[in-house]
């Protein structure tokens, strides 16, 4: 099998889907693995380490897709890489296909075996390809959060950790799941005031037993997040239904009656976000303004630190790709129940039932199509 890893082109996404040790992993078990020129080298990952490492090198993108027989990205396929898609290739990458119809009708369309990061499985349970970037994005949010409180970034010109004689601020976080729980780390960290919300209480007593009085634990309903939220300097939405469109937590109501300069960080955007105003922006116009108050919704936070993103996330794919690379897709997902749930749009069917759920389509069992 060739695999092919091309520069990704989503607006300042700096990530590379394989790193050269990732490439010696595959081309030392005989996988020939072809990298387009320059694509990691935004993150000092020249070219020369790829050949060393024993890739080839590619002119473009379209040379890499051509060529390939497996596709590794970091995030989803811009409508010009999904035309390059070709019936029977593997793409196997973040999708998110959930609030996207029109990636996944282009997916379907190609006849590729589309493969998604975030919703293969672990055998201790979770989501152990998303967790990394989990990690990432939670701990990036007080980061922007914060620095959008600033009086000169539109905020209310508040410090969330305060100073003697003058009140931290509070965050709210919903959801305490990876996301939120390095969310919490970190607004621990600064000093605030931190509120955190899940239905699982099991969850939160996990939470209490940590950080004691440090921090205020809700159980998550429609009441408990309206009165949190509103008392919020800045509140982060980490919530996540596996494959699934995110559900709307918080109300464009309840946004109207927030503090002016408030900012909410919107952690589940790439599945549709859990504020009912948000919408996806990018690294380079990472905000917007709704009743006074700042949205930040960057759709790939994590390519933001790219570099240690990318490390990160290769530590957990890298095995599925040998994988699927040594086996063949059918084979590996046969052997491997937890690589099959990554399995959402398969030789023009949707395989992935919140997926099919939520976008119309027709549910076709992986199974089905694995023979």
């Amino acid at each position: 099998m060739l695999v092919g890893v091309p520069k990704e082109i989503k607006n300042h996404e700096y990530r590379v889907g394989l790193t050269p040790p990732s490439v010696r992993e595959l081309t030392s078990r005989g996988i020939e693995v072809v990298v387009q020129q320059g694509a990691g080298e935004q993150i000092g990952l020249s070219d020369d380490q790829y050949t060393a490492a024993g890739a080839t090198l590619a002119g473009s993108a379209r040379d890499v897709f051509g060529r390939a027989d497996m596709i590794v990205k970091v995030k989803e396929p811009q409508p010009q890489e999904c035309a390059m898609l070709r019936e029977g290739q593997i793409l196997y990458t973040y999708l998110h296909l959930a609030p996207d119809p029109e990636q996944t009708a282009a997916l379907v369309k190609s006849g590729a075996v589309c493969i998604a990061y975030e919703t293969i499985t672990g055998p201790g349970g979770g989501l152990p390809l998303l967790a990394p970037m989990s990690e990432v994005a939670g701990r990036m949010a007080i980061q922007a959060g914060a620095a959008h409180l600033e009086k000169s970034r539109g905020g209310m010109g508040l410090l969330l950790g305060g100073v003697p004689g003058v009140a931290a601020g509070h965050v709210v976080i919903i959801g305490a799941g990876v996301v939120g729980t390095n969310a919490l780390q970190m607004a621990v960290g600064t000093g605030a005031r931190v509120t955190v919300l899940d239905k699982n209480v099991d969850r939160l007593r996990q939470l209490d037993l940590v950080y004691g009085n440090r921090i205020s634990t809700l159980y998550s309903n429609a009441h408990a997040i309206e009165e949190a939220v509103l008392d919020a300097d800045l509140a982060i939405g980490g919530v996540l239904v596996p494959g699934a469109a995110a559900p709307k937590l918080v109300t464009r109501d309840m946004i109207s009656r927030m503090k002016k300069g408030a900012v909410v960080v919107d952690v589940a955007i790439d599945q549709g976000g859990c504020f009912e105003t948000s919408h996806p922006t990018t690294h380079a116009d990472p905000t917007f303004v709704v009743d006074g108050v700042i949205h930040y919704c960057v759709a790939n936070m994590p390519g933001a630190v790219a570099r240690t993103s990318t490390f990160a996330l290769n530590n957990a794919t890298i095995g599925h790709a040998v994988a699927l690379a040594t086996k063949g897709w059918r084979r590996a997902l046969l052997e491997d129940v937890h690589l099959r749930n990554g399995l959402n749009v398969c030789q023009g069917k949707v395989t992935y039932q919140a997926v099919a759920r939520d976008l119309g389509y027709d549910y076709v069992p992986a199974e089905s199509l694995l023979g």
